[in-house]
């Protein structure tokens, strides 16, 4: 019974050994397209926008204050990693939210046909291209920060766009935020603090131009997928 015993045991241990190297052998590297498609990740994020108000005088003059309601937006990034402290990255957003004009005299009296006030909704789409780098981890947290350019497009709607054109401003940005993988290597959560600076809107009326720039707060929370 023992000789059986022993038998099995050995013949166990032969198996188990065979069954390691040929798993470890049947194992190949990963190949260089698989290398760069693990540096590549995608976000997916849902952000609160605070604009701040702005104010200026038109050519004319008359002094002109803007307030931009609060809104909520989505926020899509595609980032390469070719190291912790070289990246780059991609950002498409989108919000919809209103622009709220009010346009005196220069000396903030009403005068004639004025206050002229009007609410300007449009929907705004961000076009960025940025650096991305990481640090070392933070209470078991990956810190990271960037910055970039960005293109806004200010389209108005149809119902309370004031039939107003289309407009692209310039401005550029700074991020700073949290993640972390989750359940897999794959699959992570994200937090991060935005600010967007940029020349407010005036949708190419005179009545509006005022050369005033303005800036987005975004507090950003989302998911991202490690490819």
């Amino acid at each position: 019974m023992r000789n059986a015993i022993r038998r099995v045991s050995t013949y166990g241990a032969a198996f188990s050994i065979v069954f390691f190297v040929s798993a470890a052998t049947a194992q190949t590297a990963p190949t260089r397209f698989e290398r760069q498609m693990a540096k590549i990740t995608l976000g997916i994020n849902g952000y609160g926008e605070f604009s701040a108000d702005s104010s200026g005088t038109t050519y004319v003059p008359q002094t002109v204050a803007q307030v931009p309601s609060n809104t909520a937006g989505a926020l899509g990034e595609l980032r390469y990693e070719k190291s912790p402290l070289i990246g780059m990255q991609m950002n498409y957003g989108y919000a919809r939210y209103t622009q709220n004009f009010t346009v005196n005299d220069t000396n903030g009296t009403p005068s004639g046909q004025l206050p002229f006030i009007l609410g300007v909704q449009s929907k705004v789409t961000e076009f960025g291209l940025g650096y991305v780098a990481h640090g070392p981890k933070l209470f078991g947290l990956q810190p990271f920060g960037g910055a970039g350019v960005a293109a806004l497009q200010y389209k108005p709607t149809a119902g309370g766009g004031e039939h107003l054109p289309e407009q692209v401003r310039a401005g550029f940005y700074y991020a700073i935020g949290l993640e972390e993988s989750v359940f897999s290597e794959h699959f992570g959560l994200r937090v991060q603090f935005r600010q967007l600076f940029f020349g407010a809107p005036d949708f190419n009326q005179n009545y509006f131009a005022t050369g005033a720039r303005s800036m987005t707060t975004e507090p950003v929370a989302g998911f991202f997928v490690r490819f």
